[in-house]
């Protein structure tokens, strides 16, 4: 006979046979599995025509196994075909095989005295009611080495402990469940399998099978009510098994030991255990157990497919894939959804962030109103000569960041880092490569775990791997502490009702490429010095938190994609101090990242967005790092900082959020430094004086930044009632690792575009800011509203701005040094509490220059000032006002306002050796033009002539650096309150 294809003839020796490949695999598909083997080796075409019987053939062989006849697939996904049933039909045979590979004695030293011996023969004994033997017991007691036990249908029954002294095989015959055992048995030789049987506790022990050397296999077993236990250097492979009502395995020190494809249903505690360090005695089964561990599995595993009715934004019209990201259209169209969800109006995702004041940066003051009826009138008709009075100062020392910046435009939201992949961060990060190539201990592979209490618990210096499991309807799914080593990979953990994987004690291990989601408390739970690796997971649709540190915990979250969760997707407090970098944390039902209750960590590099409340929310003592983070499409504020909250808050791209850009309560500590804050729909920056009730952290609505609070996210059903105070450290501990700051800071900031005013000021509190851009805000550059202590504006650039330039109202202490106030749409400055105006630049806007009124106390001392359409320096009103030494220049030659003016009736003020420039005294159109030099514009700048600036480096790279400033006594700001220090250039 010959192969040959359709329509051809082709004959081999004298007569041949041709048939359609179709007939070909009709016929081959009566033929065994040792035929089917030598028919593949004839040649290249006959190999691929066996092949090609995966799904009929091989399908058949593989379901018809005595041994095992599950289907690969089986617990989890038995619904889908796997990719090769010859695959899974050959990994069958290996494992087979690997019981009995200790029957083969080593070659005797004389290989003649070999050729002659006789092999053994393997017995068969059947075992029944009505047979030759009619227990297991005695059955036991007469087989040999190696035979085989065949149980015929029935109950067996033993009132004491049997004890396996020789290697035998046990098979229950028929269908599984025709054969019960109600035993207990000890194996004390080398190896053993047992197949197709039902184990039931016995009445004096629920251990059923126990040993502590050899090796067992056990294929298609059920165990009802009973233990499994296995002692180390003692080794088991459990295959196509099931453990019901309240059935368990628990592994001793073991050094190897495969679960595989096996169903845990039912449990009253967890249902796997494994305790102790492996022992360093290993038996004759390790090596060939080791190698069945690296088998890679071809088939799809059950962890790695999205779950039914999975959606990114909570709702079923969500089509996109997590890690995407927004355009604008999508921007857009969320926008307006969100309105409809929420009711119709913008009050449904703004309602936290209202201000509740009688101030308002979108109305114009009565100066301003003033100003504006006399701009039609003067308009901006300017004469022929007019560019030769205007001061240029597009040079001064921030003037690199007026540059358009791509990172930061609403045009550009591609720009943010997509998340790595699992070959990548273990190309980073060999630590976490090691763990995957080394820990073994207890493998559990393709195995589900449902509707009981517990699902994996690793204890005391233990090692345990995972991969491809599915947990779902726990309490918990795997609990690893006492310096246990765990690896989970592509598993799947759902609908727990505590945490979904649970870490403390100083466990450690990896966590990599699983999905964690819809569970009842944290997808993740780490305390009490844990130190994990998460790596590449999805974490979502949680009822709590999706990740929590606490406890002193620690770890490294990287590369994730957490979303959807109905608290913080981070959510770090007590200590607990993780990095957390390269995650994309979006659209999340409260903040992204919560850090609380002392909570520290070093936060780098994520994408946070589309939160509802805000992307990362600092409170009650937290004090993180949080730097080079993207922070955008917010439906609250980008950054809050609540009340004792702290942190370092340097490098981060804040834009695009519907509330404020940083959101800062009195008496936090933050440190604010180089971070891009643009395009915000209400402020920029907003320090504002409201302290959290009780210290609960809430704004509008009862809205809590990090959660509902510390003492729900225990495992209540476990009786464990430990609150998460009980994991804090001493606070001198804590105090002692990180620095001390006495006074908020706010350094080399660019914040620019928002919707309202760019820095709002509304404190009880002292505040330095220090070399800020404050550009083309909608409402005020800088307004002050209240200031109970000390505000220092060092060193800005406040640029323009659609209303004015900074704005101080009653009853605040503010001190202006070295600031440069440009070309903003109301007054340069407008002064009407305590303090001081030093050696700022006010040149080009639409108002006054520097105007104090009310009971303004301030001192106005060696300024630059030029209006485009008003006074220069005005005092108003009853104001009270030293004016020395300030050079002011004529606005539009058109201007008739006096470059001075004090109204008559004040008799407070004092105006002296102040210089004017008017365009009278510039006879000669050819004199040179006005310029700002000796100093040049302010502020100014410390930065290297020969590095260009670059819109890709953080503002503070270039601003003035805090180790760089001086101590210098100045002149009093406030009358009555004696001199003050601040820093200078």
């Amino acid at each position: 006979m010959s192969l040959g294809s359709r329509g051809s003839s082709s004959s081999s020796g004298g007569r041949g046979v041709n048939l359609p490949v179709e007939v070909w695999r009709v016929v081959l598909a009566y033929l065994p599995l040792p035929e089917l083997g030598r028919c593949s080796l004839v040649c290249r075409a006959w190999r691929e025509l066996i092949l090609s019987l995966d799904n009929t053939r091989w399908r058949q062989l593989c379901l018809g196994l005595p041994e095992c006849p599950r289907h690969p697939n089986w617990p989890s996904q038995p619904h889908l075909e796997p990719s090769s049933w010859r695959e899974a039909l050959r990994q069958h045979a290996i494992a087979n095989r690997t019981w009995s590979r200790h029957a083969h004695p080593e070659l005797q030293p004389s290989a003649c005295l070999h050729l002659f011996r006789r092999r053994k023969e393997r017995r068969v004994w059947q075992v029944g009611s009505g047979l030759e033997l009619e227990t297991l017991r005695g059955a036991l007691g007469v087989a040999g080495s190696y035979d085989r036990v065949v149980l015929h249908p029935g109950v067996y029954e033993e009132q004491a402990e049997l004890v396996l002294k020789v290697p035998v095989e046990v098979v229950g015959l028929g269908r599984l469940g025709d054969v019960a055992l109600l035993v207990s048995l000890e194996q004390q030789c080398p190896t053993a399998r047992l197949s197709n049987l039902v184990f039931m506790p016995a009445w004096f022990s629920t251990v059923v099978y126990k040993t502590s050397s050899g090796h067992v296999q056990l294929d298609n077993c059920n165990f009802e009510g009973a233990q499994l236990q296995i002692r180390g250097p003692g080794t088991c492979h459990a295959r196509f098994c099931s453990f019901s009502q309240g059935s368990s395995t628990h592994f001793l020190g073991v050094a190897l030991s495969l679960l595989d494809s096996c169903d845990f249903s039912g449990s009253d505690s967890a249902s796997v255990t494994v305790e102790g360090a492996p022992a360093t005695e290993r038996n004759w089964a390790c090596k060939h157990l080791a190698a069945l561990a690296r088998i890679t599995t071809s088939w799809t595993s059950p962890g790695s497919g999205s779950p039914a009715g999975d959606t990114l934004d909570g709702h079923s019209g969500a089509t996109q894939p997590p890690g995407a990201t927004i355009t604008l259209e999508d921007w857009s169209k969320g926008e307006m959804e969100s309105r409809r969800r929420g009711g119709g109006g913008e009050e449904g995702v703004c309602q936290d962030t209202v201000i509740e004041d009688g101030w308002s940066d979108s109305a114009p003051s009565d100066e301003e109103e003033e100003e504006e009826e006399g701009k039609g009138e003067e308009g901006s008709g300017q004469g022929n000569n007019s560019l030769n009075y205007r001061l240029a100062h597009s040079h001064h020392g921030l003037s690199h960041l007026l540059r358009p910046n791509q990172d930061v435009s609403p045009d550009f939201p591609s720009l943010t880092p997509e998340v790595r992949t699992l070959t990548e961060e273990l190309q980073r990060d060999p630590g976490a490569q090691a763990l995957i190539e080394t820990v073994q201990g207890c493998v559990l592979r393709r195995c589900l775990f449902r509707d009981g209490k517990g699902g994996v618990h690793v204890c005391n210096h233990g090692n345990a791997r995972l991969e491809g499991n599915v947990f779902r309807g726990l309490t918990y799914a795997v609990r690893c502490i006492q310096n246990a080593t765990i690896v989970m990979l592509r598993n799947e953990v759902c609908e727990c009702r505590a945490s979904g994987v649970f870490l403390r004690l100083s466990s450690q291990g990896l966590i990599a490429d699983n999905n964690i989601h819809s569970n009842g408390e944290a997808g993740l739970d780490i305390r009490k010095g844990a130190d994990p690796i998460i790596l590449c997971n999805r974490i979502h649709s949680g009822l709590r938190s999706g990740i929590v540190v606490l406890g002193n915990g620690r770890g490294s979250i990287r590369s994730n994609q957490i979303y959807n969760n109905k608290e913080a997707g981070v959510y770090i407090l007590f200590n607990g101090n993780p990095v957390v970098s390269g995650n994309h944390i979006f659209q999340g039902q409260a903040a992204g990242i919560a850090v609380n209750e002392n909570g520290r960590g070093v936060i780098v590099e994520n994408v946070i967005r589309e939160n509802q409340w805000g992307g990362a929310d600092i409170r009650r003592g937290g004090d993180p790092v949080l730097r080079n983070n993207y922070i955008c499409h917010g439906y609250s504020d980008g950054v809050v900082v609540g009340e004792r909250g702290r942190g370092l808050i340097e490098g981060n791209h804040i834009y695009n959020n519907k509330g404020c850009g940083v959101w800062l309560m009195s008496s936090s500590l933050p440190q604010l430094l180089g971070n891009y804050i643009t395009h915000n729909r209400m402020y920029g920056l907003a320090v504002f004086c409201r302290k959290d009730p009780d210290g609960g952290g809430t704004r509008e609505g009862g809205q809590e930044g990090g959660g509902r609070g510390g003492g729900q996210e225990n495992f209540h059903e476990e009786g464990e009632l430990l609150a998460w105070e009980g994991d804090l450290d001493s606070e001198d501990e804590r105090l002692s690792a990180r620095r001390s700051i006495s006074t908020a800071l706010v350094e080399g900031n660019c914040i620019s575009r928002n919707g309202a005013v760019g820095l709002y000021v509304k404190s009880s509190e002292p505040l330095n800011v220090v070399a800020n851009l404050v550009n083309g805000n909608r409402g005020a550059g800088v307004a002050v509203l209240q200031s109970g202590q000390l505000t220092r504006l060092v060193a800005n650039c406040v640029h323009g701005n659609g209303r004015g330039g900074v704005t101080v109202e009653r009853e605040c202490r503010v001190e202006l040094r070295g600031n440069g106030v440009y070309d903003n749409g109301g007054h340069g400055v407008s002064f009407r509490g305590d303090g001081q105006v030093v050696e700022n630049d006010v040149v080009g806007n639409r108002g006054y220059g520097i105007r104090l009124s009310d009971s303004a106390d301030v001192k106005v001392l060696r300024n630059r000032v030029q209006p485009v359409q008003g006074c220069g320096i005005a005092v108003l009103g009853p104001a009270k006002a030293v004016v020395h030494d300030n050079l002011v220049f004529q606005g539009q030659p058109g201007n008739v306002k006096p470059p001075l003016h004090r109204d008559p009736g004040n008799v407070g003020s004092a105006l002296r050796n102040n210089s004017v420039l008017k365009h009278s005294n510039r006879t000669c159109s050819s004199a040179p033009p006005w310029v700002l030099e000796n100093p040049p514009p302010r502020p100014l700048s410390d930065r290297p002539s020969s590095l260009p600036p670059s819109s890709s480096c953080h503002p503070s790279h270039f601003a003035i650096s805090m180790t760089t400033r001086i101590t210098a006594t100045v002149e009093s700001g406030c009358h009555n309150n004696g001199s003050v220090f601040c820093t200078i250039l």
